[in-house]
């Protein structure tokens, strides 16, 4: 592996997935993209989740060993250009969160767990980008344990879900043996064919009236299937159903995964061939795809993409990535008071600035976010809001945010009111503790949902002691202010992490 550093204007994106782990590092140049290098290991993270959906030691210790591995080339890297991601399996695992804490400190950056749709999202922004087209296309990803289809035009992605379903995790059902049988094969294409119906309504080609005019296949699975075509001299690559007949053929006449000999066929794909081809053969004849391409873009391009556009955000003064928008969706899908919203938005990012003058430009715009959407709840019930909306938080599908991002704001949401024990774990990362304090405070400042003078609080932080200082004669004047204050102070005292103190 080469010893020395990327360029520090270099960007990476790490794609954990369930079947390979990649690493791209590029240079984005007046919107043209040229890949510096790509780093590929199979992993089989996926393969190691066993029936109680927990990772096995061996299969995250394959995984730890890749990530530092890719450690090692991302050195001298700036943080804020390097994003990893992480997809279906870990969605899966209910030990994700022990592995996680693994594979952070091994590589050095933080790791998101992203959500079906967002996944889909980025893959649509990979090859729209790096293949442009005006024509309405079917985008489809064939990953280890799920596969992503995407309806969109141009760099827009009009419809996008995940199905769980993939190479990896119907090849352990349906082949766990290698065997290949011709009952194994039609188990398998029924199995894909149930989980990828209800996407008919939603994808399906309608002759009389196109919703789509061409179908692309960006993934691994996609690739191995065109390489061993092209290998073969069956196509030149695109994928039919002719084409994939032969493939099965192929596999019945070796009758066992270590007898298959097929030209092109990769080492690496030879446990997880028959499960692709049987996905790929439902798609194309439920979808009625004639041929399927090769697409030029993938995830690991489009994280890249996305985080083009975070970065410049940051550069601009009031500037947007998607994220913002989202926010803005789910204020108005769940009616949200945006006056109130705004309000505390605005006092609590002035009382954090007090609080941490240097903290990033990403944990401030994610306290914002907080603030934003600290009462979606509301819709829910009055009652116990804060509670609803954390639920919300941590379950919605949001473009642009990540699973464990939008946990963390429903943590936020959860914390807004009320005792702290409930969040007294997670309260051991400071920077959540600073933004916490924050949106506590400005909710009660903005208690009385009317104008306020941001300004008005003013805060004074020594380590973990904290002195709230308001107006001369603040408390006479408002008495019921103050009674939560005192009641803020009380909450903290018990949990111990910080000292409140009130001056006026």
């Amino acid at each position: 592996m080469p010893s020395s550093s990327p360029a520090p204007q270099a960007l990476a994106a790490i794609d954990m997935g369930s079947n390979s782990f990649r690493l791209e590092i590029a240079h984005m140049h007046r919107g043209s993209y040229r890949r510096v290098e790509y780093l590929k290991e199979t992993v089989r993270l996926g393969a190691g989740l066993d029936e109680q959906s927990m990772l096995t030691e061996a299969a995250m210790q394959r995984g730890l060993d890749c990530l530092q591995r890719f450690a090692t080339r991302l050195q001298g890297m700036p943080g804020s250009r390097v994003r990893a991601v992480a997809t279906q399996t870990l969605r899966e695992a209910r030990n994700r969160n022990a592995f996680l804490a693994r594979a952070q400190t091994v590589l050095g950056h933080p790791i998101e767990v992203i959500s079906g749709r967002e996944e889909a999202r980025l893959i649509y922004a990979g090859v729209a980008r790096l293949q442009p087209a005006e024509e309405p296309r079917l985008v489809i990803d064939i990953g280890g344990r799920s596969t992503e289809m995407i309806l969109g035009q141009g760099r827009q992605p009009l419809k996008a879900e995940s199905f769980q379903i993939g190479s990896v995790s119907l090849s352990l059902r349906f082949f766990p043996e290698g065997l290949f049988t011709p009952e194994a094969f039609r188990a398998a294409q029924v199995a894909a064919g149930a989980e990828l119906e209800e996407a008919l309504t939603l994808f399906a080609r309608h002759l009389s009236r196109p919703v789509w005019q061409e179908a692309l296949g960006s993934s691994g699975t996609v690739g191995a299937v065109s390489q061993l075509l092209a290998a073969s001299g069956i196509t030149d690559g695109r994928i039919t159903l002719d084409g994939l007949r032969w493939c099965i053929e192929q596999c019945l006449a070796a009758g066992r995964m270590e007898a298959l000999q097929l030209p092109g066929l990769k080492e690496e794909r030879r446990a997880v061939v028959a499960g692709g081809l049987c996905i790929l053969y439902t798609l194309l004849t439920h979808f009625e795809i004639e041929a399927l391409l090769p697409a030029k873009g993938a995830l690991r391009q489009g994280v890249i993409f996305d985080l083009v556009e975070r970065l410049e955000a940051q550069q601009v003064r009031d500037g947007h990535d998607m994220r913002d928008f989202s926010a803005a969706e789910l204020q108005q899908r769940f009616g949200v008071d945006r006056e109130q919203a705004a309000r505390v938005q605005e006092v609590a990012l002035q009382l954090h600035r007090q609080l941490v003058p240097r903290a990033s430009p990403e944990l401030r715009r994610e306290l914002g976010w907080a603030a934003a959407l600290h009462e979606i709840g509301m819709m829910v019930s009055h009652h116990d809001h804060h509670r609803h909306s954390a639920y919300l938080l941590a379950h919605v599908d949001a473009p642009g945010f990540s699973q464990s991002q939008l946990r963390r704001l429903g943590d936020l949401a959860l914390g807004q009111r009320g005792g702290l024990r409930k969040l007294e774990e997670q309260l051991q990362d400071e920077s959540l503790l600073w933004q916490l304090l924050a949106l506590r405070l400005a909710v009660i400042k903005c208690h009385a949902r009317s104008a306020v003078d941001a300004r008005a609080m003013r805060l004074e932080r020594r380590g973990r002691q904290i002195r709230v200082r308001m107006p001369r004669g603040w408390t006479q004047n408002h008495p019921r202010a103050h009674y939560l204050l005192r009641e803020e102070m009380a909450a903290w005292s018990k949990l111990e992490l910080l000292t409140l103190d009130l001056q006026d």
